[in-house]
């Protein structure tokens, strides 16, 4: 089972520490060690290595980045790392950087390969490779080439064009690989990733989603203490699950506040207080909003200063909600110091929270808060993926009708109309997504996608004949994708049978649609919400 950390295990030396040098490829890296059920953090490359080593890791991770290692002011790290006799495994640029810190050779021969490449192993049994091809597939991704390993290196691998792909070093636990063992294109990359972990760093696999429930129930105590909190709960898996880890902390200290802003799909409000109220007996405040979210966003198209208006009014409104309770004496004396939101991990990489990432967007509970919000966030999935806040939702006993609910966006279906948000749109839109859900359910495909958003261009319009008569509606964007974590996504190839009834039922039962459309577009290049 693969593992889900949020916090610090009881021991430090349980650690492996990915050192970020800019990519988001250190994200997934953290990803792959919990899913070999061994605990992660992620750490810039600007942290001193001191201070890297005061954390005690079992072992260090280099992840990819950007640069070159000749450009200038590219990302380094202090050469006593590799003689603190903790292992060490380069990645990419980490491979590169490492390369030539210790008196290898990396230059600029032309040697560029991007995308899948044949590695071939130059020597079996070694630490990485035991037990995997000779020749096997991997993921390149650099234009410098290592073309001599640091003296003491066994090479390991090689391509058709890079004599030095990997190379290793068993008496001081050194390694390194050109490629990105981390992607699924590299086809046996977990295998060598696990290697190092086992193998090379001597790490017992013992990480589980157990260890995560019990280290965050007892780091939310701590920050809670003997105030209360409220949680932001939108119906979703992660703030279902949020509340649930938060509820099993503090129990009655925590009071779940449901803000109706009037974007949420069809049905949504009655599911949250019958849904989840039921599975956790949970306290549930409903806040009917609408109009203010809805009097906050006219006029305004504009995706970014959507997302921000909706995070605004999201505090404001749990300020209310805060008073009320308070008000109400539901507080018991103790102030409702603390809001709990459900942020994952690609929440706050998206929104540049990663080091060394680009703001992608503003989600509305990362880069879209005020900056004179008055609570303390409590955020226990923050450092999660979905599949592993899923896994700790299993853990907690919440039903599976919550656990495996499809990802659905904290600011609702306004950000899935392109164009001003207004009640008519919304009602249009709430009737297409509830259609495509349920043939998406009656063709039992709710497994097999990630999620399916579904998308009204309001301030387009074509020309359609509807009952023998010209029209001129709007187009509905279906946007099915798969994923493992949000990270990237591929489009899901639907059945055409499935797709052909999803846009029957639209054309026929919503007014004012006369076309659906497909969008098959990867993550990269597009996002998978369009705004």
């Amino acid at each position: 089972m693969p593992a889900a950390p949020s916090a610090a295990p009881d021991s430090a030396t349980d650690v492996v520490l990915v050192v970020d040098f800019g990519a988001q490829y250190a994200q997934l890296i953290a990803r792959r060690v919990r899913e070999a059920r061994v605990y992660s953090e992620i750490v810039p490359s600007t942290m001193p290595v001191a201070e890297m080593l005061a954390k005690n890791p079992r072992a260090i991770i280099l992840s990819g980045g950007p640069s070159s290692v000749y450009a200038e002011g590219a990302p380094t790290l202090d050469r006593s790392l590799f003689e603190a006799g903790v292992p060490v495994f380069g990645m990419c640029y980490g491979f590169q950087l490492m390369a030539t810190m210790l008196g290898g050779t990396v230059d600029d021969n032309g040697a560029r390969e991007y995308g899948r490449t044949p590695l071939t192993v130059t020597k079996n049994g070694s630490t990485l490779f035991e037990g995997t091809p000779a020749e096997q597939s991997v993921w390149m991704s650099h234009g410098d080439a290592c073309s001599a390993a640091p003296e003491g290196f066994t090479v390991t691998a090689s391509t058709d064009v890079v004599p030095v792909a990997a190379f290793e070093n068993d008496e001081k636990k050194l390694y390194g690989v050109q490629y990105h063992p981390e992607v699924m294109h590299s086809t046996h990359g977990q295998q060598v990733l696990e290697h190092f972990l086992y193998r090379g760093a001597g790490i017992e696999p013992t990480w589980t989603t157990s260890n995560v429930v019990e280290e965050q129930i007892a780091v939310i105590r701590q920050q809670v203490g003997s105030k209360r909190a409220i949680c932001a709960l939108s119906g979703g898996v992660d703030s279902a699950v949020a509340a649930a880890l938060v509820q099993k902390a503090i129990g009655s200290q925590l009071t779940c506040v449901y803000v109706d802003h009037g974007l949420m799909r069809k049905g949504e409000t009655e599911q949250v207080e019958k849904d989840f109220v039921a599975a956790t007996g949970v306290q549930l405040k409903v806040v009917d909003a609408s109009e203010r979210f809805l009097s906050a966003l006219a006029g305004v198209s504009d995706p970014e200063q959507k997302r921000k208006i909706i995070g605004r009014e999201f505090i404001r409104v749990f300020e209310q909600a805060q008073a009320e309770i308070v008000a109400e004496g539901a507080a018991d004396g103790e102030d409702v110091a603390f809001l709990v939101q459900g942020t994952l991990y690609p929440d706050v990489v998206e929104s540049g929270g990663g080091t060394g990432t680009a703001n992608i967007k503003s989600h509305h509970n990362v880069g879209g808060l005020p900056e004179d919000i008055e609570f303390q966030l409590v955020e226990p999935l923050r450092k999660l993926f979905k599949d592993e806040v899923r896994m700790v939702g299993q853990e907690l006993g919440l039903p599976e009708e919550i656990v495996q609910r499809q990802p659905f966006p904290g600011p609702g279906l306004g950000i899935r109309i392109v164009g001003e948000v207004t009640r008519e749109r919304l009602d249009l839109l709430r009737e297409a997504d509830a259609i495509a859900r349920e043939e998406l359910t009656e063709a039992g495909l709710d497994r097999e996608i990630w999620q399916c958003p579904v998308v009204l261009l309001a301030d387009v319009r074509s020309v359609g004949v509807q009952g023998d008569g010209r029209t001129y509606g709007h187009p509905i964007v279906l946007r099915p994708v798969s994923s493992e974590d949000a990270m990237t996504a591929d489009w899901s190839r639907l059945p055409y049978e499935t797709l052909a009834k999803i846009s029957t039922r639209i054309t026929n039962e919503v007014a004012d649609v006369n076309r659906v459309v497909l969008d098959v577009t990867s993550k990269p290049p597009g996002t998978i919400e369009w705004e």
